[in-house]
């Protein structure tokens, strides 16, 4: 009698447990969408590095960025101003980052702005580049998948719609290009500005930046 009893019990307390994580998933989610729908900005694949409250930071747990179903769970039928994604791009496959493009336009409202950075394949350094390329010596990019440049970059971008516009980059002939942008849609720690490896006028450490907009 006692055992079964005891079974009973820890019957019940197992569907306690899966009721409470049930609906503490529910109202974590609710708290997300509300954070959303009060910035209307997301910083995505943020690894919890926190920005302002005016942003609101995920990671994959909560956004999946390549898959629609993550996106609409999230924000519903809600448009976004601004999405940032620092060093994100590159840990995606190239189907991966096809489906994000389209996901990203398709979520943001119009004039709305995606900003990404991603490691820069046109970097003249070579010691840069056996850091950041796939495979490389860099922490991190034993998961990195692409090595973008700002060609490759702004066609796959152009290709579902975007206006694109290039804030830091490396050409092919070795030259650097920048121009001023708003840390108010994204702050890029990793830029010519803010990357504290770049020091005495020498740019050791660069991203490749560009500002895509939804017409």
């Amino acid at each position: 009698m006692k055992g079964r009893i005891n079974k009973l019990l820890e019957k019940a307390r197992r569907k306690v447990q899966r009721l409470y994580k049930k609906y503490k998933e529910k109202y974590e989610f609710l708290k997300y969408k509300n954070h959303v729908k009060r910035t209307q900005k997301l910083n995505v694949g943020s690894g919890y590095t926190e920005f302002d409250e005016s942003w609101f930071s995920c990671d994959k747990n909560i956004l999946d960025i390549s898959k629609k179903n993550s996106w609409s769970k999230l924000l519903g039928n809600l448009k976004v101003e601004n999405i940032f994604a620092e060093h994100v791009w590159e840990h995606l496959t190239e189907e991966e980052a096809s489906a994000a493009n389209e996901n990203c336009y398709s979520f943001l409202r119009r004039k709305g702005k995606l900003r990404i950075a991603v490691p820069d394949g046109f970097h003249p350094s070579k010691e840069y580049i056996e850091y950041v390329k796939p495979n490389g010596n860099g922490i991190g990019s034993e998961d990195h998948k692409i090595l973008y440049n700002y060609q490759t970059l702004s066609f796959k971008l152009q290709e579902v719609g975007f206006e694109v516009y290039l804030l830091e980059y490396w050409d092919e002939k070795g030259n650097f290009h920048s121009k001023n942008w708003d840390i108010k849609d994204g702050k890029v720690k990793r830029s010519k500005q803010f990357d504290e490896r770049n020091k005495n006028g020498k740019l050791n450490y660069t991203s490749l930046i560009v500002d895509a907009v939804k017409k």
